[in-house]
């Protein structure tokens, strides 16, 4: 067959799904495949956090705190919720889980003491450096193979697709944010 020829299927009269479709599925158009490809990904970021559990003794959560509070030590919880585009109370379980089981460390703010600091103890810091097996593993493999043209794309359409979930504050509503915070009340 010819470049230019595309086989059609007898019984629906769609072209044939050329070579590396055939695992794709039915074409579905940009959105539902988009869609498609982003439960893939929840489902393997789901699937590898549990193994990491069983291996690990830490879920991909769990481990991506660690990281943090290891690359930021005295981090508030608040600060490594906004990291994190979560709210501070879905943190607070990991955290709690993480510092009874002795792998953080909590301390109070000398400047504030309504905040508490986290750090890693010794043994979370030994917990804290690059492992097989878990999701920054495969997402360092992946970016490896990559452009830098095209990560940055990518983190462009992730962004957009947060923002517009409201997982990730849009730029416009930061700056709305600041300026509020800034403006005196004069009630």
């Amino acid at each position: 067959m010819r470049e230019d020829e595309v086989m059609k299927d007898t019984a629906s009269g769609e072209p044939e799904p050329q070579e590396g479709e055939r695992l794709k599925g039915p074409p579905l158009g940009e959105v539902l495949e988009f869609m498609r490809l982003l439960w893939a990904v929840d489902h393997g970021l789901q699937s590898t956090s549990k193994r990491m559990e069983s291996t690990l003794g830490l879920t991909g959560p769990q481990r991506l705190v660690i990281r943090l509070v290891g690359r930021f030590p005295g981090i508030t919880a608040g600060t490594l919720a906004q990291i994190l585009h979560v709210h501070p109370s879905t943190l607070t379980g990991v955290l709690k889980r993480l510092e009874k089981r002795g792998l953080l460390e909590r301390k109070s703010d000398p400047l504030d003491g309504r905040k508490a600091l986290f750090a890693l103890t010794e043994s979370g810091r030994a917990l804290d450096i690059p492992s097989e097996g878990t999701v920054e593993s495969a997402v360092q493999r992946v970016l490896s193979r990559m452009s830098r043209n095209r990560i940055l794309c990518t983190q462009d359409v992730l962004t957009a697709l947060a923002q517009e979930l409201g997982g990730v504050p849009h730029p416009e509503e930061d700056l709305a944010a600041d300026s509020a915070a800034k403006k005196p009340d004069f009630r």
